[in-house]
């Protein structure tokens, strides 16, 4: 997973916000993504989220994904458990998000109208 690094692009914060990829590793066999997945679940079970995350952004794991982003939703970072939700395609989870931001950014433009 690669992300554009400077802090801004033509006067836009782009850090941690534009994707290059995201998909899952192809080439790994049913035997082994179960083995990393279960070491992803170890790791979401002691607490290490970010290597869970990291095992099952590369297995496409779609359950380990949606208790990723619910633990992000629980810290309030929204945009990474939309992530989540995203790559795991639970547009249940993800839905509200995106409505939540839409929202914002209407109040943001009918403010700055205003002004």
């Amino acid at each position: 997973m690669k992300f554009i690094t400077d802090n801004q692009k033509n006067g836009i914060p782009t850090e941690g916000l534009i994707k290059t990829t995201d998909t899952p590793v192809q080439n790994l066999s049913s035997e082994q993504k179960a083995a990393l997945n279960r070491k992803g679940n170890e790791f979401f079970n002691k607490g290490d989220i970010d290597s869970a995350k990291r095992i099952f952004i590369t297995t496409g794991y779609s359950d380990g994904l949606s208790r990723v982003g619910d633990v992000l939703l629980d810290k309030n970072k929204h945009l990474e458990a939309l992530k989540m939700y995203w790559l795991a395609h639970n547009k249940r989870k993800a839905d509200p998000i995106i409505e939540k931001i839409a929202t914002t950014i209407q109040i943001i433009i009918k403010d700055n109208q205003e002004v």
